[in-house]
């Protein structure tokens, strides 16, 4: 697995963001469960100009997901969307998912936002993070605390 960390100013309040870079292949599927806990925020990106990926969110990525941390906020990210909007870059028109099509599972997943993203033109890339952050403060805010308990496992 992949991790970074990069530092972000998201609505006034300077963050430091660490991301877990997951593999998708059936080797890291026993593992891959073990970077989850502690994880206040789940990117889960599928690629524009491949309804197969797309399916999978549905499929594999929100069950897994949620039976591990059912209460971390999702953001489901389209990605490639360079490739969606030049016709000529497109293998296959069929496999391409229109906006409508990732809202639709965003919202089947209950994911708290989704938004389209390009890493070769950098297009909706800086959203992605901040959104993140957003969902995480949002999270935080909502939390109140409770100095009087303890909760013992």
């Amino acid at each position: 697995f992949d991790n970074t960390t990069i530092d972000l100013t998201v609505e006034g309040q300077q963050v430091s963001l660490g991301l877990w870079i997951t593999q998708g292949q059936e080797d890291y599927d026993r593992l891959r469960p073990l970077s989850y806990p502690g994880a206040d925020c789940f990117i889960l990106c599928f690629s524009l100009c491949n309804k197969a990926s797309a399916e999978n969110i549905k499929a594999k990525w929100y069950p897994e997901i949620h039976y591990h941390c059912p209460y971390a906020p999702i953001i489901l990210i389209g990605t490639k969307l360079d490739m969606r909007q030049d016709k000529t870059k497109q293998n296959d028109p069929k496999k391409i998912v229109s906006r409508s099509e990732g809202e639709k599972i965003s919202k089947s997943i209950k994911a708290v936002k989704y938004l389209e993203c390009s890493a070769l033109t950098q297009e909706g890339l800086k959203e992605v993070f901040d959104e993140a952050v957003k969902a995480f403060l949002y999270k935080k805010a909502e939390q109140k605390p409770n100095n009087n308990k303890c909760l013992m496992l």
